[in-house]
């Protein structure tokens, strides 16, 4: 447009009239502002029929295989840690003992094999849900006991 021509000389020129033009001109403006997304901000059902989703990072597991990765995660990092410590103390000794090697090569692998003996007998912690409907009530009573006498008696007092 040429800096001497108004909106309403441009509108007369293309032959619109001053209430089509500004019509023309609140059309574009609105266009303009158009949200160009929508949010649905209605509430999530706490629990329901939909599986969960997993998020990103670490894999979903249980606490027993939790436990588990980062103690095995742990113990590489140890053995290199003390592997490496062992390599630079040969290159910078300059002399390498076949028995000092054979005990730093062989401790990581008896590490490593016990770690795998132990990871055998670990079993993952069974996962526990309770749902309940309707009202709930929890008991939280002491009882203690006492067995006396050759003919045992039992008294349970609260």
């Amino acid at each position: 447009m040429h800096p001497d021509t108004t909106p309403q000389t441009a509108a007369a020129g293309a032959g619109l009239s001053e209430a089509q033009a500004e019509y023309e001109a609140r059309r574009i403006i609105a266009d303009a502002y158009r949200p160009t997304a929508y949010r649905d901000d209605t509430p999530v059902p706490a629990h329901g029929d939909t599986p969960p989703v997993a998020q990103p990072g670490r894999p979903p597991m249980s606490q027993g295989a939790t436990d588990a990765s980062v103690l095995m995660l742990a113990g590489g990092t140890a053995t290199a840690m003390v592997g490496g410590t062992a390599a630079v103390l040969m290159y910078v000794s300059q002399f390498a003992d076949p028995v000092v090697c054979g005990l730093v090569l062989g401790a990581p692998t008896a590490l490593v094999l016990a770690l795998a003996r132990l990871a055998k007998r670990a079993k993952p912690a069974p996962d526990i849900h309770h749902h309940y409907q309707g009202p709930v009530y929890q008991d939280r009573r002491t009882v203690h006991s006492r067995t006396t006498g050759v003919w045992a008696k039992t008294n349970n007092q609260q």
